[in-house]
């Protein structure tokens, strides 16, 4: 396909629009002390139906019309930004180890997920599934949506509230970075039913599922669960190994030649394989990241990893934030009494969850508290279960919102409790090294919680991130 040189100067000037837009957003959120993410979302809102469609309607449209050559390359913009967002998700799940406390690690992931999920499923049955469901969705969907929206927590939120305070190597850090670790490798997993429910429903199955015989919606759900888990299981045993066999093997001349090519093509291939097995390719840009991960104690990075980073924060991830919030539509969409509820009910039921498997592990009460405040946080993760399924039609205008927003509020909410509680008591992160002392703090109480994505584990004017 062949373009004009007045549509590509089109899809130039909007991208152009775009990245600015995103930056700005980002830069002037940091000087503020927020996250740059949410300056990065709200660039997006400002050129969509919310502000610029009020005032000009006809230069929103033109922005991004329904159809052509804008609209595609925006919607491939998009998808990879989808793809890069989830690949440094998954470049900051080796972050923590999994040996300090197994006890709580385990009693709070097994509460933190499986009260969630009880309580997103208690939650469909009060409300109107189609009510909140797109042209793709059913009530199992939107309540395993629901149950995800309740139980994720973010990996990079958390990260970065706890490198603010200072407390990065403490215990407490560790454990809350370690149940994040589990909980959203298994979230990923449900995450990939949702879509593959949405394909059923669509009609639009692809890979594998597409050639396999019968239509029992009991035998897909058992195929996604099992190709999911199984995918998963052997990326996260056998992935690292794999990826460094074929950097020292088959693709040696390509990562001698160019260390990012050479991750890339490793990061697409991945992708692909997902797609051949009928589930959705970030659970292959979860994995790649997973198995490319450096070691925390590294003193030099990959500069084929540094170099994905950086032009994937540079251009793809604001750009795909900036889409996000051109989709929210908060004129037609907000609906305030369903997110008001949304948001007790969500905060509650997670916060509640964590808080009893910490006091079943033995935690304290004010540990316990200050531990499910931090789980409570969902940040970029939330805004992808958000925009996934909501670009594959399981949910409607009105949910999407809604989990933006929720996961946009939790993770601020967060990172002010934790930096109001370190600021009084800076020794209950801490019992296995020496308390922080309180002057240390100075100046802390003010720093932004994280912006929700990998582009926050560092400050705003280099955004390099492990995430």
């Amino acid at each position: 396909m062949s373009l004009t040189v007045a549509e590509v100067a089109k899809i130039l000037i909007v991208l152009t629009v775009f990245l600015l837009a995103a930056h700005l957003g980002g830069h002037i959120f940091a000087r503020l002390r927020q996250p740059p993410v949410i300056g990065e979302i709200v660039g997006g809102l400002l050129l969509g139906p919310s502000a610029l469609g009020l005032v000009a309607p006809s230069v929103a449209d033109w922005l991004i019309p329904p159809s052509g050559p804008t609209a595609h390359v925006l919607g491939a913009v998009y998808q990879l930004g989808t793809i890069l967002m989830v690949f440094l998700a998954g470049l900051e799940m080796r972050q923590s180890g999994l040996g300090a406390e197994r006890r709580t690690v385990l009693y709070t992931t097994v509460t933190g997920l499986v009260i969630p999920f009880v309580g997103g499923l208690a939650i469909a049955q009060a409300v109107d599934p189609e009510a909140l469901a797109g042209p793709h969705g059913s009530a199992m969907s939107i309540s395993l949506v629901l149950g995800l929206a309740i139980a994720v927590t973010s990996i990079p939120v958390i990260s970065r509230i706890m490198m603010d305070l200072g407390i990065m190597d403490s215990l407490f850090a560790r454990t809350v970075l370690t149940v994040a670790v589990v909980e959203d490798v298994l979230l990923y997993v449900v995450l990939a039913v949702i879509l593959g429910l949405a394909h059923i429903q669509a009609d639009t199955s692809y890979g594998l599922p597409a050639l396999l015989p019968g239509d029992s919606i009991g035998w897909d759900v058992a195929y996604y669960v099992g190709a999911s888990v199984l995918f998963f299981a052997l990326l996260l045993v056998g992935g690292r190994a794999a990826f460094q066999r074929l950097a020292t093997g088959p693709l040696g001349a390509l990562e001698r030649r160019s260390p990012a090519a050479f991750r890339l093509v490793f990061l697409f291939a991945l992708c692909l394989s997902c797609m051949g097995l009928g589930i959705d390719p970030i659970f292959g840009a979860l994995t790649a990241g997973i198995a490319m991960a450096e070691k925390k104690d590294a003193k030099t990075g990959s500069p084929g990893l540094s170099a994905v980073r950086g032009f994937s924060l540079a251009f793809f991830v604001p750009i795909y934030f900036a889409l996000v919030g051109f989709r929210l539509d908060l004129v037609q969409n907000l609906d305030l009494v369903f997110f008001g509820q949304l948001f007790v009910l969500a905060c509650v039921i997670k916060f509640g969850s964590v808080w009893v498997g910490a006091r079943l592990a033995g935690k304290t009460p004010s540990w316990s508290t200050h531990f499910a405040v931090a789980m409570n946080a969902r940040g970029g993760p939330g805004i992808i279960v958000a925009s996934v399924t909501f670009g594959a039609g399981v949910i409607n205008g009105q949910f999407f919102v809604a989990l933006v927003l929720l996961s946009i509020l939790t993770s601020q909410l967060a990172g002010a409790w934790l930096t109001r509680v370190l600021s009084k008591d800076p020794t209950f992160v801490s019992s296995d090294r020496p308390p922080v002392p309180a002057e240390a703090l100075v100046g802390q109480q003010s720093l932004p919680s994280e912006p929700l994505s990998a582009t926050a584990v560092a400050p705003p004017e280099t955004r390099s991130t492990p995430h």
